[in-house]
């Protein structure tokens, strides 16, 4: 195709850009005369989006301006990230899954299906631009909603877009990607609007050989890629096989067990009960439960505890009861770690009968069973405890353990509250009271950026542990003052960039980071340097004049020199 045939790009369908731009990119009255200003376009935006009652509905507008006009999808989110972001991700983003071969309209990220195996690499060769993070994921546990196949590409297009958004990865580096392996939904194989493979979901064998070529391929052909794993049902076998051999981690695993640890270490330091009297009870086993509890275990390790004694302060609960070497039943593997041996032969099968018997200080929910934190036990926490620590952390709202309301209410406004998805401030006493969310947003942002930046060739523990850490040194005086455990969603930003710099420093000091230019750098260098290579959506129209303009004078100036010689 020549030159002059060339299509123009679906970010440079803006109405922000001047004349000579549209003139440049061939948009030049494919757009309305005006050139406007970009708060002028997001009035135009936020006034259609208002127009909009449903969630859904405003999911399905916001995916169509990211479709056609990326910058400004972008500008959108920053701007107002405390209202778009439960819209493009949790709690939205479930519906949008539940409803995603309904509502199909254009294609988004790649799909690489059971079918595909033996030519993967191919297929990738499809994809146009330089990938620097991929977000993977296969559909089978697409948050506390189940198997949803396909439909579950919403979680790879919405957690990229914050990956955009909240650190400044841009937009053509990042790719979501579905693995179609079947689906044990039998709803949705038999659905005729369904667009996956209408089979049954493939072997644990059949799985790990696909994974291999996947991963194999990504890296041959964008050397170096970050690959998050995202809602896999079982997530511990990719990320053991894999995490020692590619660059990659676990969201699920790892930045729930991040960001969770970073609320639980302002909130021990609230709470003023030392780390080797707290006594936590998870409501929920699973991978994100143990994952998140080794995070915790680490944490109390760093205060002094053994790893015995760290382990020891953790009980978990399953839908069978307490977890205990005893209770007659297989343990999973990822449950054998935290089974209790000193429960004296004595099974405890609720979570009732566990708080009366543990009497904790932290009560941490990932079971996706809404309400289970009742009144009668929210109201014990707050007998037992001065500053309970009350973490319903399951997405989306409907699965949360209990709501803030009923934290304040039942602990007599006493509860150091984070939750998974956002609730509304409660009046108490007179008093307006914040609720803290563990959104995974905090951490998994800088985790990517950092890992990024620094060249890693591997995500270490230690640069997990690195994201925690940070995260909890990012509240503002203000925010500390006001008891806060998570900063303000408003500087996400900021955080992200507080988090990258401990990620890039863990990088660096586990001899994993081949970015050797910032080795040396002090902080303040550091911070510049990554704020520098962070994509701001609110300049890319005066980046595009520039380049253009540039353009124009270069082409210019060859004419001027080839004149001069005729």
């Amino acid at each position: 195709m020549s030159t002059s045939d060339r299509t123009p790009e679906t970010g440079n369908f803006d109405t922000s850009h001047s004349i000579a731009v549209r003139r440049f990119h061939r948009t030049h009255g494919l757009l309305p005369p005006a050139v406007e200003d970009q708060d002028v376009q997001l009035q135009r935006c936020l006034k259609q989006l208002s127009r909009r009652e449903k969630s859904i509905d405003k999911y399905l507008y916001l995916s169509g301006l990211r479709n056609t006009n990326v910058h400004l999808f972008y500008r959108l989110v920053t701007k107002h990230i405390k209202d778009i972001a439960p819209l493009i991700y949790t709690p939205t983003v479930g519906d949008a899954c539940l409803q995603w071969s309904h509502n199909y309209v254009q294609p988004e990220g790649l799909y690489l299906s059971y079918s595909d195996k033996g030519h993967i690499a191919s297929i990738l060769r499809n994809w146009p631009q330089n990938v620097e993070i991929t977000v993977v994921t296969d559909g089978s546990r697409i948050l506390g909603l189940g198997d949803l196949g396909i439909n579950g590409m919403g979680i790879p297009v919405g957690k990229l877009a914050l990956y955009i958004g909240c650190a400044g990865i841009r937009p053509e580096a990042t790719l979501p990607l579905m693995l179609d392996l079947g689906t044990g939904n039998k709803e949705l194989r038999d659905d005729p609007l369904y667009m996956g493979s209408r089979r049954e979901k493939v072997s644990a064998q059949e799985e790990q050989e696909f994974m291999d070529e996947v991963m194999i391929a990504l890296n041959e052909k964008w050397p170096g890629i970050v690959v998050q794993f995202e809602d896999f049902k079982n997530p511990f076998p990719a990320l053991e096989r894999y995490q020692q051999k590619y660059t990659c981690f676990n969201d699920d695993i790892q930045g729930t067990g991040a960001v969770v640890l970073a609320g639980i270490i302002n909130a021990v330091r609230e709470s003023d009960v030392p780390v080797k009297d707290q006594r936590a009870v998870f409501m929920g086993a699973g991978s994100a439960g143990v994952g998140v509890a080794k995070q915790i275990v680490a944490f109390f390790m760093q205060e002094g505890l053994t790893e015995d004694q760290a382990r020891k302060c953790f009980w978990l609960v399953d839908t069978k009861g307490l977890v205990t070497n005893d209770r007659g039943d297989k343990l999973a593997e990822h449950k054998v770690y935290f089974s209790r041996d000193d429960n004296a032969g004595k099974q405890y099968k609720t979570l009732a009968e566990v708080v009366e018997y543990v009497k904790p200080t932290i009560l941490m929910g990932l079971s996706t069973i809404g309400g289970i934190f009742s009144p009668e036990l929210l109201t014990k926490m707050g007998e037992w405890n001065k500053r309970p620590i009350v973490f319903p952390l399951s997405n989306p709202s409907a699965n949360s353990e209990c709501t803030f309301e009923e934290a304040i209410k039942y602990t007599n406004g006493r509860a150091l509250f984070a939750s998974g998805s956002p609730f509304p401030p409660v009046d108490y006493e007179g008093k307006s009271l914040q609720p803290g969310q563990g959104n995974n947003m905090y951490v998994f942002p800088g985790i990517g950026l950092g890992t990024i930046l620094s060249k890693a060739t591997v995500v270490t523990q230690s640069m997990i542990y690195a994201s925690a850490n940070a995260l909890s040194t990012a509240l503002s005086a203000w925010e500390t003052e006001q008891g806060w455990l998570y900063p303000e969603i408003g500087r996400i930003r900021e955080v992200s960039v507080i988090v990258a710099m401990g990620v890039i420093r863990a990088a660096q000091e586990a001899g994993v980071d081949r970015e050797t230019r910032i080795k040396g750098m002090r902080d303040e260098e550091l911070e510049k340097w990554v704020r520098s290579k962070m994509y701001d959506p609110h300049e890319e129209t005066q980046r595009v004049e520039q380049e253009v303009y540039s353009l124009i004078e270069d082409i210019a100036g060859k004419g001027a020199i080839s004149g001069s010689h005729l």
